[in-house]
């Protein structure tokens, strides 16, 4: 009597077909179960003694795309048990083709951020970089999706010749309307790339100058030395001739200083000699030159030139504050005067 019960059909499958598709499902199901409890956890504890990190992103992959893809497949091979009808074996085949294109698009996304984070960013070791990553993350994702979602199309019977035809056409009338946009995107990506400035560095365009606050897809962000936020376009700062203080190693200056005509020679000779003394007494300071460099219309001028090591704008006008000051003691010693715009009046007594 069991077996006549078994043979019974219904919905043109007996019942022992739906008992071992349910059987085949839940043993499905255990094996995958026991996979991600025994296997996949022992190499989680593997891949942390490791130093390195692909083998702890390959497990994370494989335990948030493979594994749901998994599941779909016990489900399919559970329900290819069974005699279906013609609609509802289309729908589970689309089914599989959607989530296939889905988790192979997500995969592959995951790969090229971890393939940009690990060998473009933490390799080069440029923290900066990952706020860029993200806007250029934005324009991948919707390149892969683009690109998936048409392969889907194409799977499922739907002809895309003509739709891409359009959209051909399409985005040749959106690529004339929105030419100043695709200029900043390309540019944007110059400057990912070519990287002639990043975050935080300091930039003049020609007479806006600040710290660059943010690279996005179309402006860039500048903190200017007033406060305010400065908002270039991205294809203005690659046409521009632009000045990076960042990545300046050394900062060289040129400043004169003026004496009055009362100067004694013996002075004038002791000035340059008090200057280098000066200069090469200051830690980070590099003293180059100093003369007597020209006759003024008032004043005995002296050209001085040195190097400041490093960038930073506050330690040079430190070093240049501390020179100042020093000079102007030495100077007061010595009775040296400094210049000052002066004219002298000649009367002359004429014949009355």
């Amino acid at each position: 009597m069991f077996q006549n019960i078994l043979q019974q059909a219904f919905f043109h499958n007996r019942i022992l077909d739906y008992l071992i598709c349910l059987s085949t499902f839940i043993i499905g199901i255990i094996i995958i179960r026991i996979f991600k409890i025994i296997v996949l956890y022992r190499l989680k504890v593997w891949s942390k003694k490791t130093a390195t990190t692909i083998d702890d992103f390959l497990i994370r992959i494989f335990e948030t795309t493979l594994v749901p893809l998994l599941y779909f497949g016990i489900f399919y091979l559970s329900v290819k048990c069974l005699t279906l009808n013609q609609a509802l074996s289309k729908a589970i085949n689309v089914l599989g083709v959607v989530l296939f294109t889905i988790f192979g698009i997500r995969f592959l996304i995951a790969i090229i951020r971890y393939g940009l984070e690990t060998y473009w960013i933490k390799k080069e070791g440029d923290t900066t970089r990952e706020k860029s990553l993200k806007g250029l993350l934005t324009v991948i994702k919707v390149v892969v999706w683009g690109v998936g979602i048409t392969f889907l199309l194409d799977n499922l019977g739907f002809k895309i010749s003509a739709v891409i035809a359009g959209l051909g056409i399409g985005g040749v009338a959106v690529a004339l309307a929105a030419q100043a946009i695709l200029g900043d995107l390309f540019s944007y990506f110059a400057i990912l790339f070519d990287r002639p400035f990043e975050v935080g560095d300091f930039i003049i365009v020609e007479d806006s100058l600040g710290t660059v606050e943010h690279i996005g897809i179309k402006t860039t962000r500048v903190r200017s030395l007033g406060g305010e936020q400065l908002i270039f376009s991205n294809t203005d700062l690659t046409n521009s001739r632009l000045r990076n203080y960042k990545r300046m190693d050394k900062r060289r200056v040129v400043f004169k200083i003026g004496v009055t005509y009362q100067t004694t020679t013996e002075q004038l000779k002791e000035i340059p000699v008090i200057i280098t003394n000066i200069i090469k007494g200051i830690e980070d300071a590099v003293f180059d030159r100093a003369h007597f460099a020209s006759y003024g219309d008032f004043s005995l001028n002296f050209e001085v030139v040195y190097y400041v090591m490093g960038s930073d704008y506050n330690k040079y006008m430190n070093i240049q504050q501390s020179i100042n000051l020093k000079i102007k003691e030495e100077f007061e010693k010595r009775k040296i005067e400094f210049a000052y715009p002066t004219q002298t009046l000649f009367l002359e007594k004429g014949n009355c």
